[in-house]
Formats: C-alpha cells, sequence, structure tokens
C-alpha cells in the first residue's frame, strides 16, 4: 500500500509481542487474500537488520530450497545460491515465506527453524488452497498458528485519526450505562454505516479515505469478488468448483430470506444436499465465509451443542456482500447511505464479522415448531447470553422469552443490538451497533454486575 493513509492493525502489536518472546516458534499467519497478511508482515520485517522475503507465487525457483533437506544450514545455503543479496545475521534477520498455499511442504522446515533458533520466520499465504491436513501434521508444536481478520471497525476508526483515548471514551459508556449525547450518536453511527457500506479489505478502505466518496469502491469490491471466485477454481482440488462457485455467488439469496438460513434447493432445481457436501466447509476453511450453526438447544456448552447441517452462510467481509446486491440497491447505499431491504441482512452479516475477529464461533437457534429463534450467542464464563440483532426497532419477544422462561437457565440476561442508545431494562442490555466490536471486553469485565443486576438465575 501506498498513500497518505497508514494503516495500524492489531497483529503489529501481536507480531511486537511475539519478537519480544524468548521462547517464541515460527508463526503462520493464516486468512483470506487481500487482508493485508503480506504489507503488515513487511512493515514488521523493517525492525529487523535483515529481512529476507520469499514468495513461492512471484519466485517459484525457490521451491528447490528444500531439496538438500530442511535443516537450518541447508534451507538457508540453497536460498544465498539462489539470491546472494539476502543476509542472514543470527538473531537479527527475519525470513517471510509467502503465499504458502503453494508451497505448503515449506511448513516442515519450521521444526528445524524452532529447533536452531538464530532466525525468526514467518509464513503466510491466502487461505485458498492450504493443504490444511499437511500443513496441520508437520512441525506440530514447532508453530504458531494465527488467524488474521480484514480490517474490523476499530480499525477504521484508527485509520479515520481516532487514537485508543476515543476507544476507551465509547468503551466507558458502555461500561457505565451512560447515554451518548445527540452528537456523539450522529458521529459514531455516520463512521458505522461507512464502514458498513465499504467493508473492511483493506484497498477498498484506503480509496474510501483517500477519495473521501463512495463512487470508486464499487468496481475494487467487485473486483474482489472475482479474484476468490478465480481462486475457487485454481485451489479447490477434488471438488466440484462451480458448485462451491455457485453456493458462494448465492449467498446473498440466503441473506435476504427472513430466517437468512442457508437451503440447498434456492442454488438449483432439485438440488440435494448430498450434491453439496463440503462446499460450504470448503469455503468456510478458506476464510471467505463465516457459518452460523443451529444450536440444538440454547444452553451451554456451545461446542458439540449444535446441528452441523443447519447454518447461516456469511461473508467474511460485509463489502463483499454489497458487491454483490443489484446495482439500483448499491447506487443507493453509496450515494444516500440507505440500506434499505437489505438492512437486516447487511447488519447480521457485519454483526457475524465483528464476533468472528473476536475470536467467536457463531451459533443462532431457531427451536421447530415454534416462532422464538435468536440471531446469535456469545457467553460469559457462567452465562449464555443471547444477542439480537434489530434492523428495525420492533418488539423482542423471543429476546424476553429465552430469558423468563425457566426452561432456558443458562440464560440470565441478553443484549439487543440496534440503532438505539445504551440502555438496560432489568433483563437485556440495549447497545448501539457501532458498540459491538467491544462486547467481548465488555461480558469478560462486567458480567458479575450484569448477573447481579439481573438477580440470582430465574424463578421457576
Amino acid at each position: 500500500m501506498s498513500g497518505k493513509i497508514v494503516f495500524r492493525r492489531k497483529i503489529d502489536r501481536f507480531l511486537s509481542e511475539w519478537k519480544a518472546s524468548e521462547n517464541r516458534l515460527p508463526l503462520i499467519i493464516r486468512g483470506a487474500r487481500q487482508i493485508g497478511k503480506t504489507y503488515s508482515i513487511r512493515e514488521f520485517g523493517r525492525s529487523y537488520k535483515s529481512f529476507v522475503e520469499i514468495n513461492f507465487v512471484d519466485n517459484p525457483e525457490f521451491k528447490d530450497i528444500f531439496d538438500g533437506g530442511y535443516s537450518t544450514d541447508a534451507v538457508v545455503k540453497r536460498i544465498s545460491f539462489r539470491n546472494p543479496k539476502f543476509r542472514f545475521i543470527p538473531h537479527e534477520t527475519l525470513i517471510f515465506f509467502d503465499e504458502l498455499q503453494e508451497y505448503p511442504d515449506c511448513v516442515t522446515s519450521l521444526k528445524f527453524f524452532a529447533e536452531d533458533g538464530r532466525f525468526d520466520v514467518i509464513c503466510s499465504g491466502s487461505m485458498m488452497g492450504l493443504n490444511y491436513k499437511k500443513i496441520s501434521s508437520n512441525s506440530v508444536g514447532y508453530k504458531t498458528d494465527v488467524m488474521m481478520h480484514s480490517v474490523d471497525f476499530e480499525e477504521f476508526l484508527w485509520a479515520k485519526g481516532y487514537m485508543d483515548d476515543f476507544t476507551e471514551e465509547i468503551y466507558s459508556h458502555l461500561k457505565e450505562q451512560k447515554p451518548f449525547s445527540e452528537n456523539e450518536f450522529k458521529i459514531l453511527n455516520d463512521c458505522f454505516v461507512e464502514y458498513a457500506v465499504i467493508g473492511g479489505m483493506p484497498a477498498v478502505v484506503k480509496q474510501f479515505l483517500d477519495d473521501g466518496t463512495y463512487t470508486k469502491i464499487l468496481p475494487l469490491q467487485r473486483q474482489l469478488v472475482l479474484d476468490y471466485e478465480e481462486d475457487i477454481t485454481k485451489y479447490a482440488d477434488g471438488m466440484d468448483k462451480a458448485k462451491i462457485r455457485n453456493l458462494y455467488r448465492n449467498i446473498p439469496v440466503f441473506l435476504a430470506q427472513e430466517n437468512k438460513k442457508f437451503q440447498i434447493t434456492k442454488l438449483a432445481k432439485n438440488a440435494r444436499n448430498r450434491d453439496y457436501a463440503g462446499c460450504a466447509e470448503w469455503l468456510r476453511d478458506a476464510g471467505v465465509i463465516n457459518l452460523c450453526y443451529c444450536l440444538n438447544d440454547a444452553a451451554l456448552p456451545l461446542k458439540g451443542n449444535y446441528d452441523s447441517s443447519k447454518y447461516k452462510v456469511y461473508y467474511h467481509d460485509t463489502g463483499l456482500l454489497i458487491a454483490n446486491l443489484d446495482e439500483e440497491s448499491s447506487d443507493d447505499l453509496r450515494k444516500n447511505q440507505n440500506l434499505g431491504t437489505y438492512k437486516g441482512a447487511i447488519y447480521e452479516n457485519l454483526i457475524g464479522q465483528i464476533l468472528t475477529a473476536q475470536g467467536q464461533e457463531l451459533f443462532y437457534y431457531k427451536k421447530e415448531n415454534s416462532r422464538l429463534e435468536m440471531d446469535f450467542f456469545v457467553r460469559t464464563s457462567e452465562s449464555l447470553v443471547p444477542l439480537e440483532v434489530k434492523a428495525k426497532d420492533g418488539a423482542t419477544i423471543s429476546l424476553n422469552n429465552l430469558i423468563s422462561y425457566p426452561s432456558y437457565p443458562d440464560i440470565r440476561f441478553g443484549i439487543k443490538l440496534a440503532h438505539r442508545n445504551i440502555g438496560f431494562n432489568g433483563r437485556f442490555y440495549t447497545v448501539p451497533y457501532f458498540c459491538t466490536f467491544l462486547l467481548k471486553r465488555f461480558l469478560k469485565e462486567e458480567f458479575v454486575i450484569a448477573t447481579n443486576r439481573t438477580g440470582q438465575g430465574k424463578q421457576s
């Protein structure tokens, strides 16, 4: 990236702390393509006296560097043979293997680099095409895996010029349940709507902030969609690439439905579940979609308590959803910031994106033969917390029922995300959309207060 916008990313702090750790292991930074992995690693490389970057796509000739074995001395020797300008200074060199999906056998060398200890190593690449089983089985215990996401809302605020004290000011309102002033609310909501329209792909964010308008971002977003589809064609080995692309293209169709549930019949006439087996999982593992699974029961624990055949599908970045909307809706979004009929889909996709970036797995609940349903769930150490995303400020029947019914003892309070100011009514918190990125911190620090506010459980 170039230009006046300098992206500060959360991975930057992680990398600095990793470098300062005495027992650091080689890193594998995973994530979808074009989310800023390479840029962040290169910037981090400036903190070393020597930075050695090997890109297995741009420089395929380096694929022979392991022909002489995986020992550190053998690999360094082969790299130096290929490029004598590289310098390997013990304890002052970062070796960066990029586009790892083109040569996953590279991971085998990490064990030897870890045992040797003279050089720091980071591997990265698009999740597309990574040989997951091979990578996970090699160098077990000798590497650290890190998931990176597109620019989140807090990083977007940083890019706009807001500093950490601004985040702390927002959090103080949430923590103290202090409503925002009308002006504060408008500024933050405007920022959030901007983020909803452009998404978090760095090239799109940079274009928007450099130009100050929405006019040039749609072509960028649509090109990203095409790039992902090209990667599907390139890397979906052993699977029906057409079916994967078909699923990927039709995500807006599912999200436009009232229940937003993935349905095979929406993809093709007479389509069957077995025809598309593994397609959604492939896209999830590639980092380009988020799956939200239906809970068997609204109860803890979450893992193991869901139906893997029932799920909702969200884009990993809401900007890609925007790029797939019809032309009229896209124009309305950019000219008027009117989310229109797609508002529910956009906000639900965006909340899923924010929760995923916080390390949350996504779950929803729909009780059979009942209108009782809930968009998402998060949790504290003791409680299950239903999270309702309100596109319109209507009734919260399901949220109230989950909190009040004795048949859901793990639920003590809930959260309603809406275009509303902060509030608490004794049963659930009302939280503005733009505070969602702080929910994990809030629940971790405040669950005792929340539990006390709602009393000691439910009355039977």
